[in-house]
């Protein structure tokens, strides 16, 4: 039986890509990552359960080359687990024609740089996955930076916010907007939990200009818009109106889209245009973003039609950290 989903169509390109780092199969990169004490395999599956195979073996693959490339460092482990995921995309497909495996262990390094301060899930409304992919970023990223790196959720709905915040763990924050003058008030805060998710701040705005005033409020300088829900109404003109103002302010600003894709829907009622608006939150995507993925940010098989793996967008941000700084903690105890 096959490894993964589609094996034969990814297994050249990817035997070709360990091959450049002496590694013969891609049970023989399992061993490469066993022996240095880790079990990527079992860490990709805690943080998305419901992903695809080839998710687990990507990321495996991309730990690998890691480890052969002697990445000592967690910011050049991520750049190196690309090469794996870049390794599985499907050849032709939209994620093969964007590099989107490249661009996901480029984010990864990104967060893993002192440099960057504070990263946000820009969500149409708060979702699980935003959520799957910053509990692996808060559990993992500070073990290695000197300055914790803070990650946000912002979304559309206070309630959805709330609910998110308490199921995982995190900090609700309740802004008001005050429309009259463009300020932001705290309004109400609690903390669901007393570990490392509880530095991760889950905000809701009622509408655009509070979700750009949130974004201010906390600086963020990286953030991954959500993909199909909502995206008219929030996400994409969030992303579009607060680079604009980052850029006149001469701050700067990264911003991610999670992708889209053809085939990709709005839902006719963000829209009110059917099947014409196939293809139109890539559109919006296209239009702010620095780097471009492919796929929803949230459902394993979508992400996989587009050629990449079957993982969400937003929980493959948490998996190429977490990953990454295992990498780094093993070659400080001298496993490799």
């Amino acid at each position: 039986m096959a490894l993964f989903e589609s094996y034969e169509r990814r297994e050249k390109q990817i035997l070709a890509k360990l091959a450049e780092y002496g590694i013969n199969s891609i049970e023989e990169a399992a061993e490469v990552t066993k022996a240095a004490g880790l079990d990527v395999y079992k860490m990709v599956e805690g943080i998305q359960p419901i992903c695809f195979e080839n998710a687990k073996w990507a990321y495996t693959v991309g730990a690998a080359i890691a480890i052969k490339k002697g990445c000592r460092k967690a910011s050049d482990a991520a750049a190196a687990i690309g090469e794996g995921l870049q390794s599985f995309c499907i050849p032709g497909s939209v994620a093969d024609q964007r590099k989107v495996g490249l661009g996901h262990g480029n984010l990864g390094k990104m967060l893993l740089e002192e440099d960057t301060e504070c990263f946000a899930f820009l969500a149409g409304h708060e979702s699980f996955a935003a959520a799957e992919g910053a509990i692996g970023i808060a559990e993992k990223a500070n073990r290695v930076r000197q300055k914790p790196l803070r990650v946000i959720l912002n979304g559309l709905g206070k309630d959805a916010a709330q609910i998110i915040a308490r199921i995982n763990g995190f900090t609700y924050i309740e802004t008001e907007f005050d429309y009259y003058t463009g300020e932001l008030k705290e309004v109400f805060r609690k903390a669901y939990s007393d570990g490392p998710r509880a530095k991760v701040n889950c905000y809701g705005a009622n509408d655009v200009r509070e979700g750009v005033a949130i974004m201010w409020r906390e600086n963020v300088d990286v953030s991954i818009t959500g993909n199909s829900t909502n995206p008219t109404r929030f996400q994409h003109p969030v992303a579009g109106t607060y680079k604009k103002e980052r850029i006149e302010a001469g701050k700067k600003y990264f911003s991610v889209a999670s992708g889209g894709g053809t085939g990709r829907t709005l839902h006719p009622d963000n829209m009110a245009a059917g099947p014409a608006s196939y293809g139109m939150t890539d559109t919006l995507g296209r239009m702010h973003s620095d780097a471009q993925f492919a796929g929803s940010s949230s459902v394993p098989a979508h992400v996989e039609m587009m050629g990449l793996i079957g993982a969400g967008n937003n929980p493959m941000v948490g998996m190429t950290v977490a990953v990454a700084v295992s990498i780094e903690e093993a070659a400080k105890a001298g496993k490799f």
